[in-house]
């Protein structure tokens, strides 16, 4: 009934898929199932182009078939996208999620649920229950029957249009003619997908997203939050952008909440990415996303607050060839890992994400404190994990991330405000993969300071390189894959090497860690610092506060430097160092 593979069938549990591998032409492979070199237990997409998404647990088809239909709307195709759910796959909360975020856009999109009262183990739950007896039950065999009576007395087109709609309701499998017409009827190619927000007068009304982070009107000492006379203004990372991307054919889609637009990338000769989407989850102003929307608002999906399923539609979306960009904050996108594990990092999906929060976010407190983000990203393999320090590299790093088509990709950008800008470059460029950066300074004892973190302020340079203790250091942008070419070089030519991230333990300290471990360049006496977030949950505070109690400000890299050293005493004055 379906223009396989032209139409897309997204399988939910991968078991379901056995009969699907049988005719499409892997019938005689079907003993060699689960065995190495063999056919895979679920559906798999490098296997057959007939597996256009690849499925190893539940409750992810609907999601992934909502990023088809939406890559084949803008697109302009016409074919048919069919998601296969099963009963047991119904309980999970992330398909109720999907149908939620595919009824609001209308999407052309079809579903259909095996409802066949089997899982892995015996079904269990409501919802399994619940169908049993709904096509059991006496008030719909009744209202059955009444239909029955209603229809003998009717004229025969209505009586006809009644049967049609008597033998549709129930949908059983094994009625191929009546999974025809259902079919027919739900792949009318008048039924476009509408994208984007439906309600143009929405942005006009008070969001409660303006009002979930409010900040006092006065600080601590009771003075006003504005620029005092003489200081230098603090900036936003999201305003610096603001003000550099007002015409819509310059607006960019940037990190740092500078999640902002596309703009016409160089390799494609001037011409505007038409792939580009951005996808958000509840939080359009906060990462940035509302901008993009103002001027591409068919290509911008905030699908509420319901990670799990942006990030699964947003791997279906890269797998039919669009370049989405996932924005949601550290601390929330720790709520999907099951997904970019399973459904974006096993496949190699050319999903961005962009993870604002990164870090210590001061008066948000523990909940919002984007600290694991480094440590269960690196981990994945493939993946590629990068920082900027201000905004020129963040305009480089987002030029990066449309050019990676082969894996998935993450940016982390931290929240709260930066010292001055620098400005933004005319030209923006993809930076090498694994590239650092040598930071210019005086030799201070022969001791390297190696970073990784998006910070601004006391952790981010500032401090440091007033009190002037950066010899020959390297910033990071990349915590993978590591500029190995940078740490070699650092780690021999320097007694003392120091990572400093704005991270949990296991990141990008430890991976460099366990770089110079194989390298063998522990052996001849290099001393490595790894400085890291404590291991407890900090409550919210002033920024510097926050770095000050983690050990993460100047004077504390500065003692952890002389302490390397065997100069305690020079760390101990150091540390009372204002």
């Amino acid at each position: 009934m379906f223009d396989t593979p032209k139409d897309k069938i997204i399988w939910d549990v991968g078991h379901q898929a056995y009969p699907h591998k049988i005719v499409t032409g892997r019938r005689d492979r079907m003993r060699t199932l689960r065995q190495g070199g063999g056919l895979s237990g679920f559906t798999k997409r490098s296997e057959s182009e007939y597996d256009p998404f690849g499925a190893a647990h539940s409750s992810t088809s609907i999601s992934a078939g909502l990023g088809f239909a939406v890559a084949r709307d803008l697109k302009g195709e016409r074919n048919n996208v069919v998601a296969v759910i099963g009963d047991g796959a119904m309980s999970a909360g992330m398909a109720y999620e999907a149908m939620n975020n595919a009824g609001a856009m209308d999407a052309r999109l079809i579903v259909i649920l095996n409802d066949n009262d089997m899982s892995i183990a015996p079904p269990v739950g409501a919802m399994s229950a619940y169908l049993a007896r709904l096509v059991s039950s006496r008030p719909y065999r009744g209202l059955r029957n009444l239909g029955k009576k209603i229809a003998s007395v009717l004229p025969r087109p209505m009586k006809v249009a009644a049967g049609r709609a008597e033998e549709y309701a129930p949908r059983h499998g094994h009625r191929r003619h009546a999974v025809r017409g259902t079919r027919l009827l739900l792949c009318r190619p008048d039924r476009r997908a509408q994208s984007g927000s439906p309600d143009p007068g929405a942005r006009k009304r008070p969001r409660h997203e303006e009002w979930a982070g409010a900040r006092p009107c006065r600080d601590q000492e009771g003075q006003g939050l504005r620029a005092r006379r003489g200081q230098r203004r603090q900036i936003s990372w999201r305003d610096q952008v603001r003000r550099h991307h007002r015409r819509a054919e310059e607006v960019q889609l940037q990190g740092a909440g500078l999640s902002e637009g596309v703009r016409r990338e160089p390799h494609h000769g001037g011409q505007e990415d038409s792939r580009i989407v951005a996808i958000t989850a509840a939080m359009p102003s906060g990462t940035g996303i509302d901008l993009f929307q103002q001027v591409f608002p068919t290509r911008t999906f905030d699908v509420g607050i319901a990670e799990q399923h942006a990030v699964t539609f947003a791997a279906g979306l890269a797998a039919d060839g669009m370049k989405p960009y996932c924005a949601i904050y550290s601390t929330f996108l720790q709520r999907a890992y099951d997904q970019v594990v399973h459904d974006v990092a096993i496949q190699s999906l050319p999903v961005r994400f962009a993870m604002d929060r990164a870090g210590l976010v001061g008066a948000d407190g523990a909940t919002h404190a984007g600290s694991f983000d480094i440590a269960y990203l690196g981990t994945l393999p493939n993946f590629v994990l990068m920082a900027a320090a201000n905004e020129a590299e963040l305009v480089h790093m987002v030029a990066t991330t449309a050019q990676i088509d082969d894996r998935p990709s993450a940016l982390r950008y931290p929240r709260g405000e930066g010292w001055g800008t620098i400005e933004r470059p005319a030209r923006r460029r993809a930076a090498p993969n694994r590239q650092g950066q040598d930071l210019e300074g005086r030799h201070f004892h022969r001791d390297s300071v190696l970073r990784h973190t998006p910070r601004r302020g006391a952790a981010g340079g500032r401090e440091i390189v007033r009190l002037r203790i950066i010899g020959d250091g390297g910033g990071c942008r990349f915590a993978k894959p590591l500029d190995t070419d940078l740490i070699r070089r650092l780690a021999r030519e320097h007694e003392v090497l120091i990572t400093v991230e704005e991270g949990a333990i296991g990141g990008f300290g430890s991976h460099v860690m366990q770089f110079l471990a194989w390298e063998g360049l522990l052996d001849r006496g290099l001393k490595v610092r790894p400085m890291v977030l404590p291991d407890r949950f900090q409550d919210h505070d002033t920024p510097d506060r926050m770095y000050e109690a983690a050990g993460l400000d100047a004077k504390a890299i500065v003692a952890t430097a002389l302490n390397a050293l065997g100069r305690e005493r020079e760390a101990e004055a150091a540390g009372k160092i204002a």
